[in-house]
């Protein structure tokens, strides 16, 4: 099947540029493109956790390490964004 898609001049430049940074034609980058976002529709939470939890099992942390290293970076990453609102 073909399919006729029209793109502002500003996004075909973008689609040209990736393609050859990818070493692939537009048609070809764009079709695995679009097939990338149908497969992302049909994984499941555990599909895109996978490589994490395979991350941690395979570093030997225990959940409760894993636990605690999470809760340190949200703290982390709270205080950040509160000292951000804050300003100078």
């Amino acid at each position: 099947m073909t399919i006729q898609v029209e793109f502002p001049p500003a996004t075909l430049e973008r689609l040209q540029a990736e393609a050859r940074a990818s070493g692939k034609d537009v048609e070809t980058f764009v079709r695995e493109a679009v097939e990338q976002k149908l497969a992302r529709r049909k994984r499941t939470f555990a599909d895109i956790l996978k490589p994490i939890q395979d991350a941690v099992d395979a570093s030997g942390m225990s959940e409760q390490d894993v636990d605690e290293l999470l809760e340190s970076e949200l703290r982390t990453t709270r205080a950040e964004r509160r000292a951000s609102r804050q300003g100078p």
